[in-house]
């Protein structure tokens, strides 16, 4: 049985390595194809570990932690995710922003990920002050070679919460991939729902 516990970003600090490192395995995986840092990972996290109001869902098997979703007011994330909201005319202040849902391949198809949705709506809620949730993902084309055979992405699920994808908005990142050298640019779409 997996248990999820929610903890506020000031009281993450026992599991944020925990986090970082469950972060680079699973953005490892298509369609990130992330090649991690574990200093960088510790140093993005702390973004959300700051802000008061922000929430870190973890799953835990036992005692180890084996998936974990973020959210945080728009308004304490960085610029990069939150310029293409004001480029939309939408205040980061209306705006409560899922950073990501993360979880081991063993405990995936178990309702893990609708839960984590759940539970960041409802911290949403709960603050009260927000007309928004919102994420965004990286954008991958259809035939990308790299694509493993039978890959499902996420979007069934996102759908069925209710979320859209907004085309003209997109964020722009920098990671270094598997197998290059440096950092390659990549653009994320973002997805937004009303908060009702």
């Amino acid at each position: 049985m997996i248990a999820l516990r929610e903890v506020a970003g000031p009281d993450v600090g026992p599991w944020l390595t925990e986090v970082a490192r469950l972060r680079m395995a699973v953005f490892r995986e298509f369609p990130y194809l992330y090649d991690g840092d574990l200093d960088y990972e510790r140093d993005y996290l702390a973004t959300y570990a700051r802000s008061p109001e922000s929430l870190f869902v973890l799953a835990f098997d036992g005692a180890r932690v084996v998936g974990a979703s973020t959210a945080v007011p728009l308004a304490d994330e960085v610029d990069a995710f939150r310029k293409p909201f004001r480029d939309a005319g939408i205040d980061a202040a209306d705006v409560f922003y899922f950073g990501e849902s993360v979880l081991l391949p063993d405990y995936r198809g178990q309702g893990l990920g609708g839960r984590f949705f759940d539970a960041r709506e409802g911290r949403a809620r709960g603050i009260g002050r927000f007309r928004w949730t919102a994420f965004c993902a990286v954008v991958r084309a259809a035939d990308d070679p790299r694509r493993p055979p039978g890959h499902r992405g996420n979007e069934t699920l996102w759908q069925r919460r209710g979320y859209a994808r907004r085309d003209g908005m997109r964020a722009r990142l920098e990671w270094k991939e598997i197998g290059t050298e440096a950092p390659v640019m990549h653009e994320l779409a973002f997805w937004l729902r009303l908060l009702s």
